[in-house]
């Protein structure tokens, strides 16, 4: 009887040490209501992220509903409110990301959270709004749009999609210290785009394409003024040609201006540029073909 109590207490404790020695998840999402979610513990998608699937956030003027902005509101016992605007707003402090746990199940406007696409969760912002982000680590930035409410936890003050973080450099480590800033859309500054000089149209409307072309995509922005900015930046940094293609945005009524580098057949260049870009500062760009 002794042996069989000495066998049992043994394999508590070994259990008790399997148990505390689990892998944290490498995300803050949100812990409310955790129990209608499939998987217990967050996690990377099982399959690679293809970037050139990745939409680029344009910002937008925006028509706000009460869906995600009651204020205040309850989590865990604590209580946040939401900001009445945006405008001014910034912050730094550690980000972390949500990815697979949350994957096809509604954010707190109503939405459904894509992992693959660039978005994110903060806990005061008015939903939606629009926020460039930096990564201080490797200065990679990225501008996403919160449509989610969280992390709550004390120590982190933004959660993004994995697509986001993956864009930002820190996808593999689960959190970085990043900057936020609010981009706060105006029909202004949408409309002195669209009649901006048309400088960048005609370089994209010259620029070679043939089918199977690949080239690297620095950015795409609703403000031509500033794709004319990083195409300058860019024609400092390589002899090929840098244009910007200008497109109709999706379900929206404005202009989307990607700039584009190329087009360039050998894989060593592109990373060479790449690594280029990166060191200066132009962030991460990915391949495309036409």
């Amino acid at each position: 009887m002794n042996l069989k109590l000495c066998l049992l207490s043994s394999s508590v404790l070994l259990l008790a040490a399997c148990q505390s020695a689990s892998v944290p998840p490498s995300s803050s999402a949100p812990v409310a209501n955790a129990g209608r979610y499939s998987i217990s513990q967050d996690r990377a998608p099982s399959q690679p992220l293809d970037l050139s699937q990745v939409r680029e956030v344009i910002p937008v003027p925006l028509n706000r509903t009460m869906a995600g902005n009651r204020s205040p509101y309850t989590v865990n016992g604590r209580s946040y409110r939401v900001m009445q605007t945006e405008e001014g707003f910034q912050q730094t402090g550690l980000a972390s990301w949500y990815g697979e746990k949350f994957h096809g199940h509604q954010t707190s406007n109503g939405e459904i959270f894509d992992m693959y696409q660039v978005s994110a969760a903060h806990t005061g912002l008015p939903i939606p709004s629009f926020l460039r982000v930096t990564n201080l680590e490797n200065q990679r930035s990225i501008v996403v749009r919160v449509n989610d409410r969280g992390p709550f936890h004390n120590d982190r003050i933004i959660d993004l999609s994995y697509a986001a973080a993956y864009k930002l450099g820190f996808a593999n480590q689960g959190t970085a210290l990043v900057h936020l800033e609010a981009i706060v859309p105006s029909q202004n500054v949408i409309l002195a785009a669209n009649t901006a000089t048309n400088r960048a149209t005609t370089v994209a409307s010259s620029a070679p394409v043939a089918a199977g072309d690949r080239y690297l995509q620095a950015g795409a922005f609703s403000d031509l003024r500033a794709a004319q900015h990083l195409s300058d930046r860019l024609r400092d940094l390589t002899s090929r040609p840098v244009f910007i293609r200008s497109i109709q945005a999706a379900d929206t009524n404005q202009q989307l201006h990607r700039v584009r580098v190329g087009p360039i057949s050998d894989p060593n260049e592109i990373e060479r540029i790449s690594d280029l870009m990166q060191s200066a500062n132009l962030g991460q760009p990915y391949v495309v073909e036409e």
